[in-house]
């Protein structure tokens, strides 16, 4: 089967999100990376849950988790009968698929997808690790199909960049920074990138620089506090983030502190360009979770507290951008204006 991460970054490469081999589940541990290349060893997909809460991946990488995590799943249950193994498949869906409140409709999806290949597998009279392969297999097929839609969000993406440009990301944008850079090398064109670091977990500064440098082009990590400034002073052409819920009403609820950077790119006159699919599920930005994890998270650095005993933290995980503040959302069909979303499935 063709794999669609050819010639993309180590972060990019299936085996480097999340794999399933011989009864066990890794994710790579983005925590710590590129500091560290280790893998987490999930023997039970609850571990796989727990990961997944615990930012172990983050980005696209929870949704690989899920995927690998339903297959771990079906081994743990091979020798069960077909009435208790459906059933205890359909609590690990449960199980993995709310391992975080705010995306828990996007990965349901997965987990759903991966029901189907259970159902089906049942009708055929397939049980133990036939399911388990066709489960993994079908998660390639799901891979291949995400890699190539947001291959085409990244020549949407491309189109609005100017030759030689200078981009500012925020947080990790995974498959389309890759698919953006695969695009940009093959047409010789020496985009540049500013990665705010996005604490406390530096995606930016860890996962987004590193996946950037490792393709061979220009990266730059600035802290948090120095977007507005960086943004005028080096001439940022586009300022571009994912989304982890595109709501249909227009609002963007992503990795926070991408409100106030979209705040100083309108102030500044810089485009911005979300990436992503509207999301039915979300019809008003209401029905958003905003997920507030560990404020002792924000106490530290990389683990080394930096504030005196009793002083507090404050950690929501997520903004919301209204559809002012960004000049569009850039799809696999196209670019869109965050007030007409429901064009998108027209």
């Amino acid at each position: 089967m063709k794999r669609w991460d050819d010639d993309l970054g180590f972060l990019l490469r299936y085996e480097n999100v999340a794999w399933y081999e011989d009864g066990k589940v890794r994710i790579l541990d983005r925590r710590i990376y590129p500091t560290k290349v280790e893998y987490v060893i999930c023997e039970k997909h609850e571990q796989v849950a727990q990961a997944i809460t615990d930012m172990v991946t983050q980005s696209g990488g929870p949704y690989t988790a899920a995927a690998v995590g339903m297959a771990l799943a079906a081994y743990e249950a091979k020798e069960f009968s077909e009435k208790k193994f459906n059933t205890y498949m359909e609590k690990a869906a449960y199980t993995l698929s709310h391992a975080r409140p705010t995306t828990v409709e996007k990965m349901a999806v997965i987990t759903n997808r991966a029901m189907n290949v259970v159902k089906d597998q049942l009708l055929e009279g397939k049980s133990g690790l036939d399911i388990v392969d066709a489960i993994l297999k079908d998660n390639i097929a799901r891979l291949n199909e995400h890699y190539a839609r947001y291959e085409k969000i990244g020549e949407h993406l491309y189109g609005l960049i100017p030759s030689n440009g200078t981009i500012m990301t925020q947080c990790y944008a995974e498959t389309v920074i890759g698919m953006l850079l695969r695009i940009a090398k093959k047409q010789g064109n020496e985009i540049k990138f500013i990665c705010p670091e996005t604490r406390p977990y530096y995606q930016g500064a860890r996962l987004t620089a590193s996946l950037i440098h490792d393709m061979g082009f220009s990266a730059t990590v600035i802290s948090d506090n120095m977007a507005a400034y960086t943004m005028k002073e080096k001439s940022v052409d586009v300022f571009t983030s994912a989304a982890d819920v595109i709501c249909m009403d227009g609002h963007i609820v992503n990795k926070v502190g991408t409100f106030q950077i979209a705040l100083a790119a309108n102030y500044l006159e810089i485009p911005y360009f979300v990436t992503g699919i509207p999301n039915e599920h979300h019809p008003v930005v209401d029905t958003a979770v905003i997920e507030y994890r560990n404020p002792e998270l924000v106490l530290e650095s990389m683990g080394r507290k930096h504030v005196m005993s009793g002083v507090k933290g404050y950690y929501p995980s997520f903004d919301i951008t209204p559809p002012k503040l960004y000049e569009g959302v850039v799809t696999d069909k196209g670019v869109y204006s965050g007030y007409d979303l429901k064009r998108y499935f027209g």
